[in-house]
């Protein structure tokens, strides 16, 4: 038997089920709805919050830095506004707000907000700002040491394209000039990018190195360009990338991840090599080489919008364009040699050998993932064997399947299956592509968040 379900509690359902802090008040400031995200984030019950004023549910906030009662006030909606303040367990919450005023028949009836909790990634944020300060003093010494150092003989290949790509990063390494490096994920671009900053003049001076997808808009602007005490709650003076990069290199990775607003004020600085910390009336020279990289053809970002066309021109003095591992079929062998002596040492085993079934596989398999996947793939494999040579058995299943299906003779799979089969590879590979992110594998699949999660519970894929 179907009851009818009540159209308000359908609606306190669906948001209480969405994983954003949801926050509604009426014109008087009394909440009105709060659901449970929103609870942990504040460390109270959803009880402690509903019906109370905001001030009174969080006698930290004033009228002055609640955006809620300041949209009410204001009736001009706040997107994306960066906000701190200490809920009731003396826990200091950094969230990204988006707050707009609720008007029907043009009347103000309250305001609702929508916040994502950044705690977590501002504080890592912060602890990499603080260690790269400390670090860069010693970097004008000399003393510094990288973590993770790639040079030029660290990009191996036999490829002819990709020789010519390794000549051309010795020739711009010393040029000074910006430079776009272009490549599929995967292929190794800040192999590259490295190798720039240390064939140049500023390999002694700091190389730091930042995604412009892993952050929202304005926790990545204040990390590249820094804060000012006062520029927003909670914010304290801080030096951004730019600063801390002084005299070496910035890389930009996945850039064609960055908001367009955010865009234009890179290519100010570019133009003339200034910053402006967030809420700062000062600025700031800076000798800074900025190095970035897309994951997608340039001139594709610029017509579909996702890429200013004058940052485009203005990073496009040099390019460097990474081929795809399916397009260098002689890297295949020497990488799969190179990978398999890293693991030989990594688990103590003693593979010598790869069976030519391996490698035939290998050169009829596209790699979505390039580089990356491939590393991936001998490691799954140099897990599984037991003697000294690899086979066809020891590697991930999509692979084998791959192999399967190409030699069935007379005969044809069975749809079902072929489609489960097609279905797991394309979902493994979007997972690959994109380090098991499932919001991001979802869009690239395009398909719905949760409709991946039930795939992947349902085809019992490991992530």
């Amino acid at each position: 038997m179907n009851a009818t379900i009540p159209t308000n509690q359908m609606i306190s359902a669906i948001l209480n089920s969405i994983d954003e802090s949801i926050h509604a008040v009426d014109n008087n400031g009394m909440t009105i709805f709060y659901n449970q995200v929103a609870a942990d984030h504040d460390g109270v019950s959803v009880e402690e919050v509903l019906g109370k004023h905001v001030l009174e549910a969080f006698p930290s906030l004033t009228k002055e830095t609640s955006t809620l009662l300041k949209v009410l006030e204001t009736r001009q909606a706040i997107i994306q506004q960066p906000q701190r303040y200490e809920n009731i367990k003396g826990q200091y919450i950094d969230t990204v707000n988006t707050t707009i005023p609720i008007i029907l028949d043009d009347q103000l009836i309250g305001a609702v907000e929508i916040a994502k909790d950044y705690s977590t990634i501002k504080s890592l944020g912060e602890k990499i700002l603080d260690l790269q300060a400390r670090i860069k003093p010693q970097v004008k010494q000399g003393k510094a040491k990288q973590i993770h150092s790639y040079t030029i003989s660290d990009i191996l290949t036999d490829d002819p394209a990709l020789m010519v790509v390794k000549n051309q990063v010795e020739k711009v390494a010393n040029a000074d000039s910006a430079v776009l490096v272009v490549g599929e994920t995967g292929t190794g671009k800040e192999l590259f990018v490295q190798s720039i900053h240390h064939c140049s003049s500023r390999s002694e001076a700091p190389f730091i190195a930042q995604n412009c997808a892993a952050l929202p808009e304005s926790l990545l602007e204040s990390i590249l360009f820094g804060t000012t005490k006062g520029s927003y709650t909670g914010a304290i003076d801080r030096a951004g990338l730019f600063e801390l990069a002084d005299c070496g290199s910035l890389f930009l990775d996945e850039l064609n991840s960055m908001p367009l607003e955010l865009q234009a004020k890179l290519l100010r600085v570019l133009e003339d090599g200034v910053v402006r910390r967030i809420g700062d009336q000062k600025t700031r020279k800076v000798n800074v080489r900025v190095i970035a990289a897309i994951n997608e053809s340039p001139l594709d970002c610029v017509q579909n919008g996702i890429m200013r066309p004058d940052l485009y021109y203005r990073l496009n003095v040099f390019s460097l364009f990474i081929p795809p591992l399916r397009e260098r079929n002689y890297d295949i062998e020497l990488l799969t040699s190179h990978f398999v002596e890293q693991f030989n040492e990594r688990f103590s085993k003693n593979v010598r050998n790869v069976e030519n079934t391996v490698f035939e596989l290998f050169h009829q398999y596209n790699w979505p993932g390039n580089v990356r996947e491939l590393k991936h793939t001998i490691e799954h494999a140099m897990i599984m064997a037991e003697g000294h040579t690899l086979t066809v058995k020891h590697l991930p299943i999509q692979l084998q399947q791959i192999k399967k299906s190409t030699e069935t003779k007379g005969g044809v799979q069975p749809l079902r299956s072929a489609m489960q089969e097609m279905e797991i590879s394309l979902i493994k590979q979007a997972l690959l592509q994109t380090n098991a992110n499932i919001q991001q594998a979802a869009a690239l699949l395009e398909i719905p968040r949760q409709t991946l999660q039930y795939k992947i519970q349902k085809l019992n894929i490991l992530v």
